[in-house]
């Protein structure tokens, strides 16, 4: 954790050329290594699809928009998507791992529902049959400790739909993710982060499969 501290301390394209090899040994390498041993644990999970080769998040920050000009990302985020990575942009995520100076979390699911994707989410929450399937999905993983929550939510339920529609939290949100309860003091540093990322993983995967298959 010391590189990010002191990147944070530098912020300066100098200082992070000079450590660049440091943070692909340090972080970069045993990510990937970590993300690509999950992977072959849960593949099985997912018959009749692919999982993508592990993706590391690019350290530097989009300033375009943003008033916080600060170059560079303290914290590393990596996926393993279903499909590959050419696909629309708010695909399945199998597994997003993230590990920084401010907090450690790992989950699985849909962040952000694009335009269209959400159309679709909606018409399906609001299906008779599949409503109540994703329902009790979400539901069952809340009750196992699961926080599921969105990239946002509508604050009233959209419109055509009634505002006592029985799954109205669900027509609200803009995603639909599963994050992993705390991880373990010290177990970034163990082997048995594999098995504990791999064993939430297969606890929400009936989750993303449900995505994968009805959204695409």
């Amino acid at each position: 954790m010391g590189f990010w501290h002191e990147l944070a301390a530098e912020m300066n394209r100098d200082w992070y050329m000079a450590n660049k090899d440091r943070y692909d040994a340090l972080w970069v390498q045993p990510m990937t290594a970590l993300l690509a041993e999950v992977s072959t644990k849960i593949a099985p999970l997912y018959p009749g699809a692919k999982l993508a080769a592990p993706k590391i998040m690019r350290i530097h920050r989009d300033v375009r928009f943003a008033k916080d000009k600060t170059p560079y990302k303290t914290w590393i985020g990596a996926s393993l998507r279903l499909g590959d990575h050419n696909q629309p942009q708010d695909g399945v995520t199998a597994l997003y791992l993230h590990f920084g100076i401010d907090e450690d979390f790992a989950g699985c699911g849909r962040y952000v529902f694009e335009d269209a994707t959400l159309l679709k989410w909606r018409k399906k929450v609001a299906d008779p049959k599949l409503g109540p399937e994703v329902a009790k999905l979400v539901g069952s993983l809340r009750e196992a400790g699961y926080d599921m929550h969105a990239h946002d939510a509508l604050q009233r339920v959209p419109k055509p739909y009634d505002a006592d529609h029985p799954r109205a939290e669900l027509l609200k949100m803009k995603g639909l993710v599963a994050s992993f309860p705390e991880m373990p003091r010290g177990i970034i540093h163990k082997p048995a982060l594999v098995d504990w990322l791999a064993g939430h993983c297969k606890a929400a995967a009936p989750m993303t499969r449900w995505l994968k298959k009805h959204l695409g």
